[in-house]
């Protein structure tokens, strides 16, 4: 069995986010597992490239993954063979690095949201179009356990009619400081470096609900900047001007009414860091990350309203939990899906131009905010 070698320069991936996820859980996994195997029978394997500006993170982290090749000489690379670019850094400086990426003929892939606005996101779309390479952007949360439930679920006419889906996102993100230290970058929370949760977030909506529910056509959405005052990583106070929570309602296709609340200061009493209930006519379901349950319309219990009384209905104990079904990280399902279109088996519809209609919504929920009403979202227009 024939393998071939596929470089790839991954930029920004000392974080949290770009360590464990998309180098040790997703291109050092595929490596380990002798590469993605292509219909001819050629296992295509990954030979990652680190880049950064900190030389002392990029050495630690590819000793500690037996990693042979780091840079902190972005021209360089970009210059050089390798046929993939893959960026995890700031959305701030993404938009400028992927543009060069583009112009140097590489295959891109990315984090969301792939830029700031929308105009941004577009001309990266235009740009990697007119350079004939393969572009794609991470929308990870399609292949987690509990979303592929759902989707199986709609398959199968489940839920009937669907009628709503409320998602329940977020956690206590600290403040810093003498109590404790924060587990999220501080950028995230200052406006300047393009930080707040409704440009994060409702990047990952967009994807979501227009997969699994109907096309989102409208929307409105409060922010909030719940925590005034935070600590940077070097513990020094700083006023977050970036929202830290949204509150976002979303008209979709066929009359479904979708409504999400996030935040990064709630404190969880749910099931999961996300959860997703679904309603239809027929049944309900309600999925995490990786659990689901459903209820049937026959399981259905009949309440009556008393408040003079204790319930007597435990309705936890309602619904049937599904089995768990083994699935490969969803990080790493997109991958091996990207580096087989890059080699030109299969079609990759999680393009630029879907990171573009992420990156609109994100743009219409803060326009919806300022101005305190409803916005449509029109159709984006290569």
């Amino acid at each position: 069995m024939s393998e071939r070698r596929i470089g790839i320069a991954m930029h920004g991936v000392t974080g949290r986010m770009g360590t464990n996820q998309h180098l040790v859980r997703s291109i050092l996994a595929i490596r380990s597992e002798g590469g993605v195997r292509l219909r001819d029978g050629t296992r295509l394997v990954p030979d990652p490239l680190l880049l950064g500006r900190d030389a002392g993170k990029l050495a630690a982290l590819a000793k500690a993954h037996g990693v042979e090749r780091w840079s902190t000489d972005l021209d360089a690379a970009l210059e050089g063979p390798d046929e993939v670019f893959f960026d995890a850094a700031s959305t701030k400086l993404r938009p400028a690095i992927l543009r060069r990426a583009i112009a140097a003929g590489k295959h891109v892939y990315c984090e969301k949201p792939v830029a700031t606005s929308t105009r941004e996101a577009l001309v990266l779309y235009r740009a990697a179009r007119k350079a004939r390479v393969k572009h794609g952007v991470v929308q990870d949360k399609l292949w987690l356990p509990g979303l592929l439930r759902l989707r199986e679920l709609r398959d199968a006419g489940f839920f009937g009619r669907i009628l709503s889906v409320k998602g329940e996102f977020g956690y206590w993100v600290f403040e810093g400081g003498e109590r404790q230290a924060p587990q999220r970058p501080s950028w995230n929370y200052r406006k300047a470096d393009r930080g707040g949760m409704i440009l994060d977030m409702l990047c990952h909506w967009r994807y979501v609900l227009d997969n699994l529910f109907g096309a989102v056509e409208s929307v409105s959405c409060l922010g909030a900047t719940h925590i005034a005052y935070r600590h940077d990583e070097a513990g020094r106070r700083y006023k977050a001007t970036a929202d830290d929570a949204a509150y976002a309602s979303f008209r979709l296709a066929k009359g479904v009414v979708a409504h999400f609340n996030c935040s990064w200061a709630t404190r969880v009493r749910r099931d999961d860091l996300l959860t997703l209930q679904v309603d239809g006519t027929d049944g309900s379901a309600v999925a995490g990350l990786r659990r689901c349950v459903v209820q049937s319309w026959r399981d259905t219990p009949r309440p009556v309203w008393n408040p003079d009384l204790p319930q007597p209905i435990d309705f936890y104990a309602t619904w049937k939990t599904l089995d768990d079904k083994p699935v490969e990280n969803a990080f790493k399902a997109q991958w091996e899906l990207f580096l087989r279109h890059v080699a030109g088996e299969g079609s990759f519809r999680w393009d630029l131009m879907e990171g573009a209609k992420g990156v609109q919504l994100a743009e219409l929920g803060l326009k919806s905010w300022r101005q305190r009403k409803w916005v449509d979202v029109p159709r984006l227009r290569a």
